[in-house]
């Protein structure tokens, strides 16, 4: 089961509440809060189509850009020794640090 969905590069949410017998969501990666509801899927997808339509279109009558998503860029806090270790084992296969991380991230996204 798949619990995203995904409209013009906007990955949102999908959530059920047994209490209100409703689907829900938010947009995820961006500031601004985008949300949605459905009773069922076509619903949801629906209103979460449209709630994207509605945050573009109200960027554009604000003259300001919308936030985009997963840029590529993401800071992470880990210990001085952990941050050394990294950097020793870059070094030693002819690697910056970000490709480093990235290839390790990479690996265990596809083993997942």
């Amino acid at each position: 089961m798949n619990n995203t969905i995904e409209y013009k590069g906007y990955i949102g949410s999908v959530e059920f509440s047994e209490e209100d017998n409703l689907f829900f969501g938010k947009v995820m990666g961006i500031r601004s809060l985008i949300s949605y509801e459905g009773e069922n899927s076509t619903d949801l997808i629906t209103d979460f189509h449209n709630a994207i339509e509605d945050y573009l279109e109200a960027c554009k009558a604000e003259g300001r850009e919308p936030e985009k998503a997963y840029k590529g860029s993401f800071n992470i806090r880990i210990s001085p020794e952990l941050h050394r270790q990294l950097v020793v084992c870059a070094t030693s296969h002819q690697m910056s640090l970000n490709s480093f991380v990235e290839n390790a991230l990479r690996k265990s996204v596809s083993a997942s």
